[in-house]
Order: structure tokens, then C-alpha cells, then sequence
């Protein structure tokens, strides 16, 4: 047993995806205890009720949702508040929750993207918060712990930049591919859109077809361009497709870039393993070595695999992951560990 005492937590939105795993990973984190969850529609309900895979747990048999007031909020005496809600409306709580001397992990895209005009160009509304924006941190594990864990505002990455951005920092940083040349195809499985009445995800709309979206200039761009600009100390910008698959979880993305000052799959390998040696959930496959969505569904561990294709002179890089948890939650749960000072795979292995 830990000597660490546990520390108090709240989910916001609790009854989406993204929260719902959230739960599930904290009802039984040994480091930390569930205190509170909201939910405007489930308000009253015991968690369980509304979460019957939770029944006979405890503590979900006992907690209550309530309604997602801050006062209630603060009022629980939860230490660090994660934030699963829409864009817009997260920093509406973030600020208030942060100024009352708490921690705030928030999932969604509020504090992101730290230029408040690119926020505005790519979700079509000026930012709610931009004077808090140079205060949060955007929260990837594996790059800035140590920033994360000095920080009271993080800013948990979307999934389809976690799966793009892990593999290619290094080989930016590296210098060992030509920035301009990078061009992703991304597949995701229908949970990726979030819990939402939507004719376009119906069962009978997405079973047994494949089709992209968001094309040329899906949101998560603003945040992977960001990032990989920062790794490669240059203005970055890429190709992104998305595509919609007939899956619940997982994501694959294949990402290809031109071979540069003659790197091959050596200086590829060392780059990675420089890098992630002692990430706890990155995963190098190795090159040739594609990787499967099903080894890492209902996991926090990305798998990162790569070729050189040696008739075009173009690297392929392939990461999966699985979108609710490496991708939202489990990743949300590694910064909680780190601000907490504990090991960040607690709770995750």
C-alpha cells in the first residue's frame, strides 16, 4: 500500500464517453477518490443507475450526479477538476475553478491552441478565455512532465493529435524528414464524435462503409500544426484526412514525409527510443511492423511502428491508439498522476 494520501477528485460531464471512462479509471485509482460527478440530464441519479456496469462497485452505488454548478463544484471538496465538456463550455468552469485554487484537467479544446485567433479560425468563435491561455499547458505526458506537473490548468490533447503528434516530434526535433512533405490519413471509430444524436452515426449509416470528413480542414489541425511546429522550430503545416470506420474505439493513423539529409530506418529507431525509453505507454514496434487497433483497444499504451519506402524516399509512420482513453481519458488520468507527484502509470496499468 501507497503511503500517499488519495486525492479528491470531480468529473464534469460525466456522462459522456470521454467521462465515462474517466469513472471507470478512478473508481478504482488506489490514489484517488471520486467525489463528485455532474451531469445536467442525470442530475439525481445515482451513478450507477445511469452506469448499471458500475453496480456493486461502492462507491458508484453511493455517489449521486448533481447539477454542474461551480459553487457545487468547489463545494464537494474535490482537489482536481477534469473537465469532459464541449468546446465553449469548458473554460466557462475552468477560470472560476482555477481561481478557487484548484486543479483542472480539462479534455477539451479550450486551452489547447495558445494563438486565440487560430482557436477563433478553426471553431468559428473567438475564444472564451484567451488571458488564461499562456497559463495552461498543453498536457502530453511523454514531452512536458515536468510542466505538467507544475501546472494548475492543463489542456489534454484530442486523440487524433496524440496519435500524430507522439510519433513525429522526435523525427522533427531530429531533423530527419522534410516538414513540408507530411501528409495523414487518420481512421477512427464512431465513439470519436462524441455521445450525441447524430443521423450520420447511426448503426445503419456507418456499418459496412468507410468515408472521410472534415476535409481539408478538420479542428484537431490547429493543435497537431502547433505542436509539430514547436518540435520542428519551423512553421509546420500538413494534409489531414480524417476517416469515419465501422468500429466503436480505436484509432490508426498512417502518416508519410519525405526522407531528409539521408535518415533511414536507423536514425529513425534512435530518435524514438531516445525518446520514449522509459514511456510507460509508448510502444515501438519496430519498423515493418504495422501496428493493430485491436492490441491497445480499452488500453493506454500507443503502438508506433515505421518503414522506409526506399522508391520514393518517404518515411511511413503508423501509430494506433485507443480514442477514449490514450486519446481522452487515460491521458487526462497520466497528467492527474504527475500533478499529484505519483507514478503516472498508477491506476493505468
Amino acid at each position: 500500500m501507497s503511503n500517499v494520501d488519495s486525492t479528491k477528485v470531480a468529473v464534469v460531464g460525466a456522462s459522456g464517453y470521454s467521462g465515462a471512462e474517466l469513472i471507470r479509471i478512478l473508481l478504482s485509482h488506489e490514489l484517488a477518490e471520486l467525489v463528485c460527478v455532474t451531469s445536467r440530464a442525470e442530475s439525481g441519479r445515482k451513478l450507477s443507475e445511469v452506469f448499471p456496469r458500475f453496480r456493486a462497485v461502492e462507491r458508484a452505488d453511493a455517489l449521486e450526479f448533481i447539477d454542474p454548478t461551480i459553487d457545487l463544484i468547489i463545494g464537494s471538496g474535490a482537489e482536481v477538476i477534469f473537465l469532459a465538456l464541449p468546446h465553449g463550455v469548458a473554460a466557462e468552469y475552468a477560470g472560476p475553478l482555477v481561481d478557487s485554487g484548484l486543479k483542472v484537467i480539462d479534455l477539451s479544446a479550450d486551452f489547447r491552441i495558445s494563438d486565440p485567433e487560430i482557436y477563433a479560425d478553426f471553431y468559428g468563435e473567438a475564444h472564451p478565455d484567451p488571458d488564461r491561455l499562456p497559463n495552461a499547458v498543453y498536457g502530453l505526458p511523454e514531452i512536458r512532465p515536468k510542466e505538467i506537473a507544475e501546472s494548475k490548468l492543463v489542456a489534454s490533447p484530442g486523440c487524433y493529435p496524440t496519435s500524430i503528434i507522439l510519433p513525429l516530434i522526435p523525427i522533427l526535433k531530429e531533423d530527419l524528414i522534410d516538414d513540408s512533405s507530411i501528409q495523414v490519413v487518420s481512421m477512427s471509430g464512431t465513439s470519436g464524435a462524441g455521445k450525441k444524436a447524430d443521423t450520420a452515426l447511426l448503426f445503419a449509416e456507418c456499418n459496412e462503409s468507410i468515408r472521410a470528413y472534415s476535409v481539408p480542414k478538420h479542428r484537431h489541425l490547429s493543435e497537431i500544426e502547433q505542436e509539430l511546429s514547436i518540435a520542428a522550430d519551423n512553421n509546420v503545416t500538413i494534409s489531414f484526412t480524417p476517416v469515419l470506420v465501422p468500429v466503436t474505439t480505436g484509432i490508426c493513423s498512417i502518416i508519410y514525409a519525405s526522407s531528409k539529409n539521408g535518415a533511414r530506418n536507423e536514425e529513425v529507431k534512435e530518435a524514438l527510443e531516445n525518446t520514449y525509453s522509459a514511456a510507460p505507454f509508448v510502444r515501438l514496434l519496430g519498423e515493418d511492423t504495422p501496428p493493430d487497433t485491436k492490441n491497445v483497444i480499452h488500453t493506454n499504451f500507443i503502438d508506433i511502428s515505421w518503414s522506409y519506402d526506399q522508391r520514393s524516399d518517404r518515411f511511413v509512420f503508423m501509430s494506433v491508439e485507443d480514442n477514449l482513453i490514450k486519446g481522452a481519458s487515460g491521458q487526462a488520468i497520466q497528467s492527474f498522476n504527475l500533478m499529484c507527484g505519483i507514478d503516472q502509470s498508477t491506476g493505468l496499468v
